[in-house]
Protein backbone atom coordinates (compact mmCIF):
# COMPACT_ATOMS: atom_id res chain seq x y z
CA UNK A 1 0.00 0.00 0.00
CA UNK A 2 1.60 3.67 -0.82
CA UNK A 3 2.33 5.85 1.47
CA UNK A 4 -0.85 8.01 -0.04
CA UNK A 5 -3.44 5.19 0.81
CA UNK A 6 -1.99 4.65 4.00
CA UNK A 7 -2.36 9.06 4.92
CA UNK A 8 -6.00 9.04 3.34
CA UNK A 9 -6.84 5.60 5.40
CA UNK A 10 -5.45 7.30 9.05
CA UNK A 11 -7.39 10.72 8.02
CA UNK A 12 -10.82 8.59 7.71
CA UNK A 13 -10.08 6.91 10.90
CA UNK A 14 -9.06 10.13 12.70
CA UNK A 15 -12.49 11.73 10.72
CA UNK A 16 -14.26 9.08 12.66
CA UNK A 17 -13.07 9.53 16.12
CA UNK A 18 -12.98 13.22 16.22
CA UNK A 19 -16.84 13.26 16.89
CA UNK A 20 -16.61 10.57 19.57
CA UNK A 21 -14.03 12.91 21.35
CA UNK A 22 -16.34 16.02 20.92
CA UNK A 23 -19.07 14.15 22.40
CA UNK A 24 -17.30 12.86 25.94
CA UNK A 25 -16.11 16.11 25.72
CA UNK A 26 -19.71 17.79 26.50
CA UNK A 27 -20.50 14.08 28.48
CA UNK A 28 -17.37 15.67 31.42
CA UNK A 29 -19.63 19.15 31.41
CA UNK A 30 -17.25 20.90 28.82
CA UNK A 31 -18.69 23.02 26.13
CA UNK A 32 -15.94 23.02 23.25
CA UNK A 33 -14.90 25.31 20.24
CA UNK A 34 -12.66 24.31 17.55
CA UNK A 35 -8.98 25.72 16.96
CA UNK A 36 -6.53 23.79 14.10
CA UNK A 37 -7.50 21.21 12.86
CA UNK A 38 -5.88 21.44 9.10
CA UNK A 39 -2.73 23.46 8.75
CA UNK A 40 -1.56 24.40 5.35
CA UNK A 41 2.24 23.37 4.84
CA UNK A 42 2.99 26.91 4.07
CA UNK A 43 1.94 27.95 7.64
CA UNK A 44 5.15 29.65 9.08
CA UNK A 45 4.38 28.26 13.03
CA UNK A 46 4.17 24.81 13.91
CA UNK A 47 6.70 22.21 13.17
CA UNK A 48 7.58 20.84 9.61
CA UNK A 49 6.62 17.32 10.66
CA UNK A 50 2.93 18.66 12.63
CA UNK A 51 0.05 16.37 12.16
CA UNK A 52 -2.03 18.96 11.48
CA UNK A 53 -0.09 19.60 8.21
CA UNK A 54 -1.34 15.99 7.26
CA UNK A 55 -4.64 16.34 8.67
CA UNK A 56 -4.30 13.81 11.47
CA UNK A 57 -4.56 16.29 14.35
CA UNK A 58 -7.13 19.02 16.16
CA UNK A 59 -6.41 21.50 18.67
CA UNK A 60 -10.17 21.81 20.95
CA UNK A 61 -10.60 24.54 22.91
CA UNK A 62 -12.22 23.38 26.16
CA UNK A 63 -14.96 25.54 28.30
CA UNK A 64 -16.15 25.04 31.84
CA UNK A 65 -19.30 27.50 33.06
CA UNK A 66 -18.31 29.46 30.58
CA UNK A 67 -14.49 30.26 31.54
CA UNK A 68 -11.53 29.50 28.81
CA UNK A 69 -9.84 26.39 30.37
CA UNK A 70 -5.69 26.90 28.90
CA UNK A 71 -3.92 24.72 31.63
CA UNK A 72 -2.95 20.95 30.45
CA UNK A 73 -4.38 19.47 33.69
CA UNK A 74 -7.70 21.01 32.87
CA UNK A 75 -7.94 18.60 29.51
CA UNK A 76 -6.51 15.96 30.98
CA UNK A 77 -9.90 13.78 31.14
CA UNK A 78 -10.30 14.36 27.70
CA UNK A 79 -6.88 13.44 27.24
CA UNK A 80 -6.72 9.83 28.55
CA UNK A 81 -10.01 9.31 27.12
CA UNK A 82 -8.64 10.22 23.66
CA UNK A 83 -5.82 7.97 24.46
CA UNK A 84 -7.96 4.86 24.86
CA UNK A 85 -9.35 4.65 22.29
CA UNK A 86 -5.97 5.13 20.53
CA UNK A 87 -4.62 8.79 20.12
CA UNK A 88 -2.25 10.66 21.17
CA UNK A 89 -2.75 13.48 23.34
CA UNK A 90 -0.51 16.25 23.75
CA UNK A 91 -0.53 16.92 27.42
CA UNK A 92 2.33 14.17 27.12
CA UNK A 93 4.53 16.87 25.29
CA UNK A 94 3.02 20.15 27.15
CA UNK A 95 0.42 20.54 24.39
CA UNK A 96 -2.62 19.83 26.52
CA UNK A 97 -5.47 20.92 23.88
CA UNK A 98 -3.74 19.22 21.13
CA UNK A 99 -5.30 15.44 19.99
CA UNK A 100 -3.65 13.87 17.20
CA UNK A 101 -4.09 10.31 15.63
CA UNK A 102 -1.37 8.21 14.54
CA UNK A 103 -0.52 7.73 11.11
CA UNK A 104 2.54 7.60 8.34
Amino acid sequence: MSYASRLRQKQTEFAKVVPLLINKAFEMGYEVTLGDAYRDPRCPYGSKSSKHKRRLAIDLNLFKDGKYLTGTDDHEPLGEYWESIGGIWGGRFDDGNHYEWPGP
